[in-house]
């Protein structure tokens, strides 16, 4: 693995950089050895700035560590009377307080991808002392800024407001979503499989502590207004993670440890300088787990079947281009929909995923669309490796054209993990990226022609 000589260590702090920094370049040495593993060349444009990235990206995304619950509490409590239990319960005292839909995410202890998680916090004051309604989301945040799994997420959250608040009870709820894994080929070849999967926990203390009680009933009620219909899974973290179902976890494992030394032993020190024990017992198998998940990237084979299909490259005569009808009939255009994808980011090393749609005119002589087992192995060849999301739009539009002639426009809807971990931290969000070739990139009536083909929703998967 990469390391600190002197020489660089002089240079850095020279340069400004503080000692506590030095986590920092530790963990952007420990990304160029996953790089080099992946067969990358570090030094390329897109690359570059690939460890930093990663390295900010999981500093920032593990800062809890460095954060204490009782802290964020302490100064923000007040007091209220409300009314006299003998009459009612209601306002602060007695009166059930709900905080719904937090938006948060944390990295999944198992295979250190990003979960999503919708939490929804309620508690009942006593002692006349409430908190401010924002130090629920903050306490909520410092715990799920962390390596977890949703049980333990959802426990430590309800420990340290009972805590720090000492109510009568504290109910958590959490629904999270965690990206299916590590089936990736099977994935691929399956239009149908779910890309989440989603489990809901909860953890309650005092009057909440019987998850049949009147209050969890009130509670429950409270977010059926929002329209959320809450079903609690049957099972916890022991299948939680998609990265644990697999004929043989341990197998994986031990093949992926045996050839990629450096790289399980890069991802030890990443966990390391987190501030986590690597030693762990939940995190033992880790390192293997995301080495596991970034090797599929490159061990997957997917080839352009072009053979056979009854096309070839260049078959079309660039000199019948000028002389195809102007568009004016459905058949002169076709849209290929909803061919799905999965990519990894090659600014952050984070998987993104979505849907492609290819629109094409019929060159002439042309009448039978090209074959969607064509359209999606493009697809696959382009999407399954590292990638931004413009220039994988480019390459498919590209592609398509050498088949076709120039006549192409491509649309890529795409969620980026990326997206909710790190920047914005938004949930939701989606990103679309169009390339238009040929007649497609003059003529605004064939662009929205395409775009009316386009079913509302469509988005990523």
């Amino acid at each position: 693995m990469g390391h600190l000589d002197g020489g660089h260590f002089c240079e850095e702090l020279q340069n400004g950089v503080q000692l506590e920094d030095l986590k920092s370049l530790a963990m952007q040495d420990a990304v160029r050895v996953l790089l080099q593993g992946l067969g990358e060349d570090v030094t390329r444009e897109g690359l570059r700035n690939t460890p930093l990235r990663v390295a900010k990206a999981f500093r920032e995304g593990t800062r809890g560590y460095q954060q204490k619950a009782k802290d964020i509490i302490q100064g923000a409590l007040f007091p209220e009377a409300g009314l006299d239990k003998s009459i009612g319960n209601a306002g602060g005292v007695g009166g059930l307080v709900v905080v719904r839909d937090l938006d948060l995410f944390s990295y999944c202890e198992s295979c250190l991808l990003p979960f999503r998680v919708k939490c929804h916090v309620g508690y009942v004051p006593s002692g006349q002392r409430v908190v401010g309604l924002s130090k629920l989301s903050r306490v909520s945040e410092v715990f799920a800024k962390r390596l977890q799994e949703p049980q333990r997420l959802a426990d430590e959250i309800c420990s340290a407001l009972q805590s720090g608040i000492k109510p009568s009870g504290v109910a958590i709820l959490l629904q999270c979503s965690h990206l299916r894994f590590p089936s990736l080929e099977s994935v691929l070849l399956d239009s149908n499989h779910e890309v989440w999967s989603e489990t809901a926990v909860t953890s309650g203390t005092g009057i909440f502590k019987n998850v049949d009680s009147n209050s969890w009933g009130d509670l429950i009620s409270l977010l059926k207004f929002r329209g959320f219909s809450i079903k609690k899974s049957p099972t916890t973290s022991d299948c939680w993670c998609p990265s644990q179902i697999s004929p043989s976890p341990s197998a994986i494992a031990c093949t992926t440890v045996g050839a990629n030394l450096p790289m399980v032993s890069a991802v030890t020190k990443i966990i390391e300088v987190l501030g986590e024990d690597p030693s762990r017992k939940e995190l033992l198998g880790t390192p293997a787990r995301f080495v596991h998940w970034l090797m599929s990237f490159k061990n997957a084979k997917f080839n352009m079947k072009v053979n056979g299909m009854g096309f070839c490259k260049n078959k079309i005569d660039p000199l019948e281009a000028d002389d195809r009808e102007v568009i004016g009939t459905a058949r002169q255009m076709h849209i290929e929909l909803n061919l799905g994808f999965w990519s990894q980011c090659e600014h952050h090393l984070l998987p993104f995923h979505g849907t492609v749609h290819v629109g094409y005119i019929y060159p002439k002589g042309i009448h039978d669309p090209l074959p969607k087992p064509l359209l999606q192995s493009i697809v696959h060849f382009f999407g399954f490796k590292l990638q931004v999301q413009e220039r994988l739009t480019r390459q498919i539009a590209e592609t398509v054209s050498s088949l076709l002639g120039e006549d192409v426009m491509v649309v890529v809807e795409a969620d980026h993990t990326c997206m909710i971990s790190r920047g914005i931290e938004k949930f939701g969000s989606n990103t679309a990226t169009v390339a238009v070739l040929g007649r497609f990139s003059t003529d605004p009536s064939a662009r929205a022609k395409f775009f009316e083909g386009i079913p509302k929703g469509s988005g990523g998967r």
